[in-house]
């Protein structure tokens, strides 16, 4: 069987490294000229663990191919995932110009039957306007079928997560491209994963209700962590004795500076607006959004508690710029909300990441990067830990000290305890500790 899979973002990378994988001859398509002959050559241009030594190898073995030849690899392959880019409108609607801009590239290449399988995340609706544009715009007479295969890919494990996922939801209203993609997905059927199959308009309203509901259970252990600093208590135990409730669970519940990425906050203003688009007030996912910005200003308001009133001329080191870790993703970065702030402020500001550096480079003016997080942290005022990498969960304590300015610690991710810090003559701030 071949497929193609439009787009060679983060999603189509993964989708057809995996789908070569599982032994699916791909071809990747992109209009960017520079990226298709880079990856031909085995360059990545994403940081995700395993995905340059996998697609490497399926290159050897001639089952993953990139071109911009769109036409070429539409006509030879059964099945197409269209895995474009749904950015955000200012009014949060997810902006389908580019979704909509491939079904009609899509038209006029369909030679023989052929499944359109939305892998975008998109709302609820999107295919049947693709099922409109390809019907006036494809060969009179020329079968197709449009479908939704949502992605469940968590950024810094995606490999695994395709090749091991708790679930796959296909959806169409026709029994013929749904035997199609559960043939494609059948070495994960075969191993026991559910294979969850139902209405095209139901899988895509999946996805969105599954990420907005994680992103509830962050913003609710945020507004407790917020309680817990006005009561005294401590949110690591509350959050614990939470998730050992098998109806709860432990997952996500973290207390931080809010979430980011390419995800969370994308699809819950997606949701949101879709709801208000029927008539519906979505209120539980508006206060999700609402908390989550409150969030940020919360995560500040540490940070000038210990720099006092007057931080202007202040140097403060990060640790930590992309979203969260095993990523170079930036998009909606708390760590890069913190020192854009910091910046305004007019605070001096040293930062670090093992693997983000390249991009913030291309996104902050008037700030120095380090690789070692020692010589980030020399001659600060204050630390502020960002992100939760591992090589920032054990650092020397005294040495810190010892390289610092002022002794300042603001722990947005609650890496450490705060009994051990103050031994070592800190001041600290977490979120929501005693």
């Amino acid at each position: 069987m071949h497929i193609a899979i439009i787009g060679t973002g983060y999603v189509g990378l993964v989708t057809g490294a995996c789908f070569a994988e599982f032994g699916v001859n791909v071809t990747c398509v992109d209009i960017d000229e520079a990226k298709i002959a880079a990856l031909n050559e085995g360059r990545v241009p994403i940081y995700e663990p395993g995905l340059n030594d996998l697609i490497e190898k399926n290159l050897r073995a001639k089952r993953i191919q990139f071109t911009t030849n769109l036409r070429q690899a539409i006509e030879r392959s059964l099945v197409i995932f269209i895995a474009v880019g749904t950015p955000p409108k200012p009014d949060g609607s997810p902006d389908l110009s580019q979704v909509e801009q491939v079904a009609l590239q899509i038209a006029p290449s369909i030679n023989s039957y052929k499944v359109i399988v939305t892998k975008s995340t998109v709302p609820t609706g999107t295919g049947q306007l693709i099922r409109r544009v390809i019907s006036e715009n494809a060969p009179e007479g020329q079968r197709f079928s449009v479908a939704s295969n949502p992605e469940f890919l968590r950024e810094g494990d995606a490999i695994n997560d395709f090749l091991h996922p708790e679930r796959v939801v296909l959806g169409s209203h026709d029994p013929e491209a749904l035997a199609i993609l559960q043939d494609i997905y059948s070495p994960l059927s075969q191993v026991g994963v559910p294979i969850v199959v139902t209405e095209l308009e139901t899988a895509e309203l999946i996805k969105y209700a599954s990420n907005a509901f994680l992103a509830t259970k962050i913003s609710f252990i945020n507004e407790m962590a917020n309680l817990c600093d006005v009561l005294g208590c401590d949110v690591q135990d509350v959050a614990r004795g939470m998730g050992l409730d098998s109806r709860i669970g432990n997952k996500f519940l973290y207390p931080g500076p809010g979430y980011g990425g390419s995800c969370f906050p994308k699809d819950t203003q997606a949701l949101v607006h879709l709801a208000n688009s029927c008539g519906y007030d979505l209120k539980i996912v508006k206060s999700v959004v609402d908390v989550n910005e409150r969030q940020r200003t919360v995560a500040m308001d540490k940070i000038y508690s210990l720099l006092g009133e007057n931080p202007e001329g202040k140097v403060a080191g990060v640790l930590g710029l992309a979203f969260k870790p095993e990523t170079n993703d930036l998009r909606e970065s708390p760590a890069m909300f913190v020192v854009t702030e910091l910046l305004a402020k007019g605070i001096k500001v040293r930062a670090a990441d093992p693997v983000a550096i390249p991009e913030a480079r291309m996104l902050l003016n008037g700030v120095e990067f380090f690789e070692d997080p020692y010589e980030t942290a020399t001659g600060c005022d204050i630390l502020i830990l960002a992100t939760e990498w591992n090589i920032y969960r054990k650092l020397e304590l005294d040495r810190l000290r010892q390289v610092m300015r002022t002794s300042l610690i603001a722990d947005l991710r609650n890496i450490y305890d705060p009994k051990t810090v103050k031994k070592f003559g800190f001041s600290y701030r977490g979120i929501g500790r005693r």
